[in-house]
């Protein structure tokens, strides 16, 4: 009983010791902690969303829905051949050209009118903080923080690890002029060095005035948190208002009422990024379901709708092609776009004749 005690006081002594690694960011405090005090989206402690949201909704509650994810037997959850895949040298587009450059997940290059972005770049093979788990899908681990060229804005929808990346952040610190993101997210980057006149934290319904644009942060239905205690960061979606573009950040978000309101509010959005992968009915309020993502493109009046958060990570018990093959599905007989590129392949912004292949749906090659 001793030897029990004692081994369980290391793991724990280990554990809080592994918490305060640098991966892990920090919690807001001080002057941080107090702005955060006055958004009317904090209360009790802690953000909320606009509506109340259940994470967890399985009728067996949490640790049956962790254990069917962990140890269920769910077929095709990960690809068993490498997927095809594009390397596109980001430091060679011309400067006038308007494209986007998918890394799988929910990352993303954006160069638009001259503006060069990243969105919630996770440029490591993992995202997870325990080592060898979340890994990249064969085929889609072909970026490096090395192949980004110098950058105007990052933005970061929220701090969870498949969207923040200490190693890609870190590494892209000294080429990144500014980090837009959520109020609280800016203590993690604070920790990791980042100049205080990089970092721009916003409230939902904050508009951030740049040179030639706009970057809206609005709301989005999820949750945050990288460490035991959630919800201390905002998480958000964002709209980028070009004079002649609108593109829609969704981030990772339940199916609500937002998306109408947005629509309303920016009127003809040009293209959407919406969360489409990882969903379960068991966490069907903080992931939508690919009806919902069809749904929510047509809330936002988007003239073109292209589904992100698959495709590179398994972080649910679906087959890792269902996002691509349901939604194109649903999608085929609505009156805007599904664009679906592979990982690398130059989606360009204002060609509305632009098609791509069904890639998902191939014969993998012979071994």
């Amino acid at each position: 009983m001793k030897i029990l005690f004692f081994a369980l006081c290391l793991v724990i002594i280990a554990g809080t010791g592994y918490l305060q690694t640098p991966k892990f960011g920090r919690l807001p405090r001080g002057k941080e902690l107090e702005a955060i005090k006055l958004s009317p989206n904090y209360k009790n402690g802690k953000f909320q969303n606009l509506v109340p949201t259940q994470q967890i909704t399985g009728e067996n509650g949490f640790l049956s829905v962790m254990a069917d994810y962990l140890f269920g037997k769910h077929p095709n959850t990960k690809p068993d051949y490498r997927l095809p895949s594009l390397k596109t040298d980001l430091k060679k587009i011309a400067p006038d050209k308007n494209v986007l450059i998918w890394f799988g997940h929910s990352s993303y290059f954006i160069q638009l009118n001259g503006i060069r972005l990243l969105v919630d770049p996770v440029l490591s093979n993992t995202a997870s903080p325990v080592p060898y788990n979340v890994v990249s899908f064969d085929g889609t681990d072909i970026y490096r923080p090395e192949d980004m060229p110098e950058l105007d804005y990052i933005i970061i929808t929220h701090d969870h690890w498949d969207h923040l990346d200490y190693p890609t952040m870190k590494k892209l610190k000294a080429q990144t002029k500014k980090v837009i993101a959520g109020l609280g997210v800016g203590a993690h980057l604070r920790r990791w060095g980042f100049k205080e006149e990089q970092i721009e934290e916003m409230d939902w319904n904050d508009k951030f005035a740049a040179k030639g644009f706009e970057i809206h942060c609005l709301p989005a239905r999820h949750f945050s948190g990288r460490g035991l205690i959630a919800n201390q960061s905002l998480w958000a979606s964002f709209l980028l208002k070009f004079p002649d573009f609108k593109l829609y950040i969704g981030g990772d978000s339940g199916y609500g009422g937002h998306y109408k309101t947005i629509g309303g509010q920016f009127e003809k959005i040009d293209l959407a990024l919406l969360d489409s992968g990882q969903y379960d009915p068991n966490w069907k309020f903080i992931h939508e379901m690919p009806e919902q993502v069809i749904q929510a493109a047509k809330d936002l009046n988007a003239a073109a709708l292209m589904p992100v958060h698959n495709s590179r990570f398994t972080i649910s018990n679906h087959a890792w092609n269902e996002p691509l093959e349901r939604i194109t599905e649903l999608g085929k007989d609505e009156n805007f776009r599904i664009l679906t590129p592979m990982i690398g392949e130059e989606v360009e912004l204002k060609n509305p004749k632009q098609r791509f292949r069904s890639w998902w749906e191939e014969t993998p090659p012979k071994k």
